[in-house]
């Protein structure tokens, strides 16, 4: 997958005059690899060059996918590739402006950009569906630090002089600070900060604090100190193993529990 050619989008105020670079074949696999591409994924590809991780995501890994560019030559020449491979009905290339694209259809995301598309990107990104794989070829997210991480050796690759490539996954974090109450047979209040997909808080319960933290990935949450919790719909269960086991059930307030 290249670099996105050149465009702009003015209301983002971000220099996007971007060149056509390609991805190595094994980059470009690896990126797939991360995300764990299967049949059941739709794969975006934003700024997707001649095509090749698009078509790679449909003849290889099953999956369909979209993949974006601004430069009508190379939409024309990923349709080419696409029909020569046989995935024509699994994988297509629209001539339009990432910025404007829609991507909620995404499972996942995959993007050789630059930092600052990136960083203009990522209120979008994870605005969505969570569970969302987030790919991008060596350019980060700013402080939203990545799920996953690799290191392809890149013998042909055209930029830089180590001839590697770093391959970076994030998956979109359900969103779930705040105060959460149970009024079962139980009372309970946990309160949640969160920074992306890491999360701290308290759990009070029969007038005991507990300190929580951890990580969101997708709607799975891993918690410290024997917690185990998950978001279901509109509640979030919450469970404790051991000697003194506990199961609540707790839906999202805006008001102080019991109240």
């Amino acid at each position: 997958m290249p670099l996105a050619s050149a465009f702009s989008v003015a209301a983002q105020s971000v220099d996007m005059d971007v060149p056509f670079v390609t991805t190595p074949p094994a980059v470009t696999e690896a990126m797939l690899n991360i995300a764990k591409v299967g049949p059941d994924d739709f794969v975006l590809d934003l700024g997707s060059g001649d095509g090749r991780i698009v078509i790679l995501a449909a003849k290889k890994f099953g999956a369909r996918g979209l993949g974006v560019e601004i430069d009508p030559s190379l939409v024309a020449r990923s349709r080419d590739y696409a029909k020569r491979a046989g995935v024509q009905d699994r994988a297509e290339f629209r001539e339009q402006d990432l910025f404007k694209t829609d991507f909620s259809q995404a499972s996942v995301i995959t993007m050789y950009l630059l930092p600052d598309v990136n960083l203009a990107l990522r209120p979008k990104l994870l605005a969505l569906k969570p569970g969302t794989r987030i790919v991008s070829h060596d350019w980060h997210m700013g402080d939203w630090q990545p799920d996953a991480e690799l290191r392809v050796a890149a013998p042909d690759k055209p930029l830089g002089l180590d001839k590697s490539s770093r391959v970076m996954m994030w998956t979109v974090p359900a969103r779930i600070e705040g105060r959460w109450c149970s009024n079962g047979k139980e009372k309970a209040e946990l309160v949640l900060r969160q920074k992306y997909q890491r999360i701290e808080g308290e759990l009070v319960r029969a007038s005991k604090s507990t300190t929580v933290s951890g990580k969101i990935t997708g709607t799975r949450i891993d918690l410290t100190s024997g917690f185990a919790a998950a978001i279901e719909g509109d509640t979030l269960a919450l469970e404790l193993s051991g000697v003194a086991a506990i199961g609540l059930r707790l839906k999202k307030t805006t008001v102080k529990c019991n109240d």
